[in-house]
């Protein structure tokens, strides 16, 4: 069983050849240097390819010739996410086109100087919003509540090649509770509370719920905050395009009731299902999910 330890991949390394590449050959050019990347996790990384292909055959139901290919286009749809948020971060927006899709949702929010709550997942590029949200006049404080152990030496890293330096601020979550705290403190303030809420990590509180035709653990954290809250909740999804185009959805979470935090899971996974059925190669868990497999 491989379950989600709390820390996402990646080495300096890695990031100081995608800043080297972006700034010498361009973006674009970029991309090719990801077929060699894809291929060496395609050959080698047999844990995560047994469960990403899993993905693709049990739950998508693809033959087993269209889940190897997409398998492989999995690694360079995921290498292309990360050349793009570090472009982005580097001054190269002006590069990028976007569109917003129930942005008015968003704004809505804001009106009602109650805060907000926005439910993301690790499918697409939501950590460059920002970058896209300034272009509309969309002033507002954004707090990421993580639990992501991300090497500090790679945020460091990034923050010193960033022309912008980034408005979000981290709330991690603590053991002692205390991150809650800070979320009242924020959403007293009209600011936005922003959580991931598909991946679970082996021993903390979870809830149970269906996607894509089996059940799974949930991160109860997000839902059970957000449901007792009172505060209204959007799910916001920034997808990648074809070439340099993204597309950021804004769905208002519809039909919950204050206190369900299971009914507002419900509601997460139909709209997470469906956003992953369009993007399915943009669905980066490269774990044993549904934790069905021996």
């Amino acid at each position: 069983m491989n379950k989600w330890k709390g820390k996402s991949k990646g080495t300096i390394l890695g990031y100081k050849i995608f800043v080297w590449c972006i700034r010498n050959i361009g973006v674009k050019s970029s991309y090719a240097v990801l077929y060699f990347v894809a291929a060496y996790y395609f050959l080698f990384e047999k844990k995560s390819n047994r469960y990403i292909s899993h993905y693709f055959r049990n739950r998508l139901n693809y033959s087993s010739r269209k889940t190897r290919i997409s398998v492989f286009r999995s690694y360079f749809t995921f290498g292309k996410v990360l050349i793009d948020k570090t472009a982005i971060s580097a001054g190269l927006r002006d590069k990028y086109t976007y569109e917003f899709d129930g942005i008015e949702n968003l704004r809505n929010l804001l009106a009602e100087k109650k805060g907000g709550v926005l439910i993301s997942a690790h499918i697409g590029n939501f950590e460059i919003a920002e970058h896209f949200f300034a272009d509309i006049d969309f002033d507002c404080q954004i707090n990421l509540v993580t639990t992501d152990q991300e090497v500090t030496v790679i945020k460091e890293y990034l923050e010193r090649v960033s022309v912008k330096k980034s408005n979000i601020k981290f709330i991690y979550v603590k053991e002692d509770m205390s991150h809650i705290f800070d979320i009242h403190e924020a959403l007293s303030k009209n600011e936005l509370i922003c959580f991931t809420g598909d991946r679970y990590f082996e021993g903390s509180k979870y809830l149970e719920g269906d996607l894509l035709g089996k059940s799974a653990k949930f991160p109860a954290g997000p839902f059970l905050i957000a449901s007792r809250l009172g505060a209204p909740v959007v799910y916001v999804y920034v997808m990648k395009e074809k070439n340099l185009h993204y597309h950021l959805y804004a769905r208002v979470a519809q039909d919950v009731k204050k206190r369900d935090a299971q009914g507002l899971l419900h509601s997460y996974t139909q709209n997470l299902e469906s956003m992953i059925r369009k993007y399915p190669l943009q669905w980066f868990n490269y774990f044993d999910f549904w934790d069905d497999i021996d």
